[in-house]
């Protein structure tokens, strides 16, 4: 029983990364034309090198987040986006995408959103972009990092723009930016269509029957679409699990506050309960939130068990069974990436190592990361207490420096 408990807290947390959403719904009907806001342009060396203290690498709703404290400590800094438009992570989303929080446990810090309903992807795009306009944050659009090196005791960023030197950098592009798909997926005959969950936008894209891997939430939720689209679909994997009530529901109104708060001050790495859960959580699945089981059962999406192999170009699940799609759509999740960085700062299985996001290597931030801190610490609403916690760490940081280098009192 206890085992069970835990498991669940573990999947739990992990449902809380698409509870990211929302802004005044006045906004949503302005879209934001301006691509480029105000910029804090970066002093240039006589190498034609700029120069700016600190440099934020992603303007999602992390970069955003650390960007606002930094501003609001007076700090000079730049958030590099790699998208044309800030908010654009989020508006590559498929279509009919609905987050899953309440507004409420959706604000960046210093702006509360009103929306009464959850927000589409595009309602969360444009509110990120609206955010970074109200505080003035420096956002590059368009320009992506491609190297961080040490330089002396600061970094060099080298990017698709030219190249800056500062003395930090956060790394806020998020835990889990590479889509995966198994090593067999190469095997499967040419005429059938396969993408990954990170392509799909609408049924529109699926031929014939459908093969669905991966029976987490945006598996459920693209296989419930595909065959209420006409399509005969299966969804391979093993059952996650569900959230026992209905998001929409006023008993989820009374539930959902107990969760978020166990997410931030329970569930975290200085609790027993927290630490073992962050060791169990990336193993676990993710429980379905909206999508329900008796909702592929009644919309009839045939279940099957885990994909195994592919034989003659088909492919095979667990207990043997040769399946004959013309679409496979792989929700198979994503891995993280941090090879562009050019220093010691991932495990062997490529997370960060950090202590709270603290990197060993001096000036080195993360935000955004799994279980930085907490079980919230992937989503919005834990964003809030580890960008001040960051904040805390860099000027203690500087403390520190400072103290080094001092020159030694007069004899």
């Amino acid at each position: 029983m206890q085992r069970m408990r835990i498991s669940t807290h573990a999947l739990l947390y992990k449902m809380h990364n698409l509870l990211d959403a929302a802004g005044r719904a006045r906004f949503y009907g302005q879209i934001m034309t301006t691509q480029r806001i105000h910029l804090v342009e970066p002093s240039t060396n006589a190498d034609g090198i700029g120069s700016i203290p600190t440099v934020i690498i992603g303007g999602g709703q992390a970069g955003l987040a650390m960007g606002y404290y930094l501003r609001e400590a007076g700090e000079q800094f730049v958030i590099l986006d790699a998208e044309r438009r800030i908010g654009d992570v989020w508006r590559h989303r498929w279509d009919s995408l609905k987050l899953f929080s309440f507004p409420k446990y959706s604000s960046l810090p210093g702006w509360p959103m009103q929306l009464s309903s959850f927000p589409t992807h595009n309602e969360m795009a444009d509110y990120l972009e609206a955010y970074a306009q109200r505080f003035d944050l420096p956002v590059r659009s368009g320009v992506r990092a491609t190297r961080v090196s040490r330089s002396g005791s600061g970094f060099r960023v080298e990017t698709s723009h030219g190249v800056l030197q500062c003395d930090r950098v956060v790394i806020a592009t998020g835990g889990y930016n590479r889509p995966v798909v198994p090593p067999f997926a190469a095997e499967l005959a040419p005429g059938i269509r396969q993408l990954h969950s990170s392509a799909y936008q609408n049924p529109r894209q699926l031929e014939g029957t459908v093969l669905v891997v991966g029976a987490g939430n945006s598996g459920a939720e693209i296989a419930l679409e595909a065959v209420r689209s006409g399509h005969q679909t299966w969804l391979a994997g093993r059952h996650p699990g569900q959230v026992p009530f209905r998001i929409e529901t006023r008993r989820a109104k009374l539930l959902v506050p107990i969760v978020m708060f166990a997410f931030r001050r329970v569930l975290n790495l200085d609790t027993p309960l927290g630490r073992k859960v962050a060791r169990q959580a990336i193993e676990h699945g993710t429980p379905l939130v909206r999508t329900k089981q008796s909702d592929l059962e009644a919309a009839g999406v045939q279940r099957i068990g885990r994909i195994a192999a592919i034989r003659d170009g088909l492919p095979i699940t667990e207990d043997d069974q040769v399946l004959e799609p013309q679409t496979v759509v792989w929700c198979t999740g994503y891995r993280p990436d941090y090879s562009w960085i050019e220093l010691p700062v991932a495990d062997e299985d490529g997370h960060p190592i950090t202590e709270r996001g603290v990197s060993p290597e001096a000036g080195l931030y993360f935000i955004g990361v799994e279980f930085q801190y907490a079980a919230a610490s992937s989503t919005i609403q834990g964003l809030d207490q580890d960008a001040r916690y960051l904040m805390r760490a860099m000027a203690k940081q500087r403390a520190v420096r400072a103290v080094s280098v001092e020159e030694p009192a007069a004899a």
